[in-house]
């Protein structure tokens, strides 16, 4: 069963038993633009005591908001009942519900115009209470009622606006773009929690260059990520960045983006952010240190924002390692090796090419890597060690610090094809690091 199916099961279910019941919110919006909704939502008058004994199996997600999760055959459809929201004290839920029969008054409540549509599975027709469909039909992100009592109410909708209206491809309308200027600075009231995850629908959900760029004009850049802000006008050498400044150099990065994960996409749009606190002219415009600058900044962030450490290793890693591909066609065979087994190396490698892309457009050593791709198997890449340190302490040396560079230095010669054998490999470390001469003389 799909969760379209079930969706449609529940609204005869419940219409069957006396209530009314109809697809709510998102779902309604996107069949409205032709779009497959990703799930279904259900608002009815039926209370959730009533929902849980017509589905058995239904699980209370949030009953004291009269919030139900139906489960059948695979598929779930949330279904709520109508209500109405009393004092958000903290800018994020209400602190009491009451109920209704009214679907009106419980579209009156939502967010914005274009997701307080319902429709009626059953008769086919649209329930339009506050004028939805003009809006989308004139792409417009628009709040229901006063935009500044929906803000006040849950402040992370600021964000959801940006992020609706960047994958949509809509306008914000204007009283609710000006309300979001004004209260863009109560965004930090917000968790951490929320913010980063509606930053990481943003990034990820498709037209992220709009996202930042709807993102910059309301105001919300400066108090969410205000060391991404400081990339706007600084400034860099025309003849490796002819697109002008850090900001619009990362912007056409953003908009190159397909599918990311989310660490692609936040290493995409960090890779520099060490730039503007290392600017400075001296002949030309340097950025010395930026890299190490950006990872810093970027472990900051990702920490600020509650990522996982996973994703924050990758990310700093993405920030690290991204000026290193300028090389590759200079490495080392061990070294190239050792930079391509990276975890997560493919993403390394699309961040070089959206960097490329994003700038002068030669992707010759991007396709340098590629190659390598294709030419290297998983065993040149990451041969079966020859040697170990008990076989260096079999022949001899003591165990100690130098364990590791020796076996590094073995291992770089069979990376480099130089070394085939455990017996050449005893061989290559005997003629290049000494065997302690004796032991300390003891006394007593």
């Amino acid at each position: 069963m799909t969760a379209k199916e079930l969706a449609r099961h529940i609204a005869v279910t419940l219409r069957d038993k006396g209530h009314r019941a109809y697809w709510a919110g998102g779902c309604v919006r996107d069949l409205l633009l032709g779009r497959e909704p990703s799930d279904y939502d259900v608002a009815t008058d039926a209370l959730a005591t009533d929902i849980q004994r017509y589905f058995p199996r239904a699980l209370a997600v949030g009953a004291q908001f009269g919030v139900v999760l139906v489960q059948e055959n695979g598929a779930q459809v949330e279904v709520a009942t109508f209500r109405l929201d009393h004092d958000y004290r903290d800018g994020r839920r209400p602190s009491s519900v009451s109920f209704t029969r009214s679907p009106e008054r419980d579209v009156r409540r939502r967010d914005f115009t274009i997701n307080g549509l319902l429709f009626d599975p059953l008769e086919g027709r649209y329930l339009d209470f506050v004028g939805g469909r003009n809006d989308l039909d004139a792409r417009l992100i628009r709040a229901i009622g006063s935009p500044a009592e929906r803000f006040a109410e849950d402040k992370l909708r600021m964000l959801r606006a940006v992020r609706f209206a960047a994958r949509l491809d809509f306008a914000i309308e204007s009283e609710t773009l000006a309300a979001i200027r004004h209260h863009a600075p109560e965004i930090e009231q917000i968790s951490p929690e929320r913010v980063r995850d509606e930053l990481n629908r943003i990034l990820t959900e498709g037209r992220a260059r709009r996202g930042f760029e709807l993102l910059d004009e309301t105001g919300v850049l400066n108090v969410v990520l205000p060391e991404v802000a400081r990339m706007k006008g600084v400034a860099q050498p025309p003849e490796f960045h002819p697109e002008g400044d850090v900001w619009t150099h990362t912007l056409l990065m953003l908009e190159e983006l397909e599918n990311p994960t989310v660490t692609l996409a936040l290493g995409t749009l960090l890779h520099d952010v060490g730039k503007p606190p290392t600017y400075r002219v001296a002949e030309r415009i340097r950025f010395d240190g930026h890299v190490e600058a950006g990872m810093e900044i970027s472990r900051a962030i990702c920490e600020r924002l509650r990522y996982s450490n996973k994703e924050t290793e990758q990310v700093v890693a993405l920030v690290a390692n991204h000026m290193r591909f300028r090389e590759v066609t200079r490495m080392r065979s061990s070294t190239l090796k050792k930079f391509m087994r990276l975890p997560g190396f493919d993403e390394h490698l699309e961040l070089h090419r959206l960097d490329c892309l994003g700038s002068h457009r030669d992707l010759g050593n991007y396709q340098f890597v590629r190659r390598m791709e294709s030419e290297l198997d998983e065993e040149d890449l990451r041969p079966p060690r020859l040697i170990t340190g008990e076989d260096l302490i079999t022949a001899g040396y003591e165990p100690g610090p130098s364990f590791q560079v020796i076996l590094a230095e073995v291992e770089n010669a069979q990376l480099e094809k130089q070394l085939n054998s455990r017996e050449e490999a005893l061989a290559f470390v005997e003629q290049r690091f000494e065997k302690p001469t004796g032991r300390g003389r003891e006394v007593g």
